[in-house]
């Protein structure tokens, strides 16, 4: 069954093209292809209109685990739109290759993993276990960009 079938049966909307803030700007593309493989940028959950999208803060305190999960998910289908607008069919992916997960945490907070389970756990949903398995890290840092609970970044194999 093709990925896009699979996301419009669950109802999921894949967000347009973000533009980044005029006060932050990004001097880097968010997609780089090269080869065979698609190297994208970290970046942080948008809504389905491709705004920026809260809630915003530091997991636990003041983004729980199933927002920091959501948050997650977001990244997810953003990097779909993303993928689907270059390569024009998501079938194109060949393997999720690895994925970089850096989430705004409160000191001491040892469920990162957890947290990157909302992208985890999509990707495979949508792409089975033989396209959607991925190497994963999922680390805590002090600060993220815009205070966004998570972002992500993903390397990809396509045909």
């Amino acid at each position: 069954m093709k990925v896009e079938t699979r996301i419009a049966e669950r109802g999921l909307i894949l967000p347009p093209k973000s533009e980044p803030r005029p006060d932050f700007p990004t001097p880097f593309t968010r997609l780089r292809m090269r080869g065979n493989r698609i190297f994208i940028a970290g970046q942080g959950p948008r809504d389905a209109n491709g705004g920026y999208a809260g809630p915003w803060g530091k997991v636990p305190s003041e983004v729980s685990l199933e927002q920091g999960q959501e948050a997650a998910r977001k990244i997810a289908l953003s990097m779909l739109g993303d993928l689907q607008r270059e390569l024009g069919d998501l079938d194109r992916i060949a393997a999720w290759m690895m994925v970089h997960g850096y989430v705004n945490a409160d000191s001491g907070y040892g469920k990162t993993t957890l947290v990157m389970n909302g992208f985890s756990d999509l990707i495979l949903e949508l792409f089975d276990r033989e396209i959607g398995d991925h190497a994963r890290s999922s680390i805590g840092v002090a600060a993220l960009p815009n205070n966004v609970p998570v972002i992500i970044a993903a390397e990809l194999e396509f045909n």
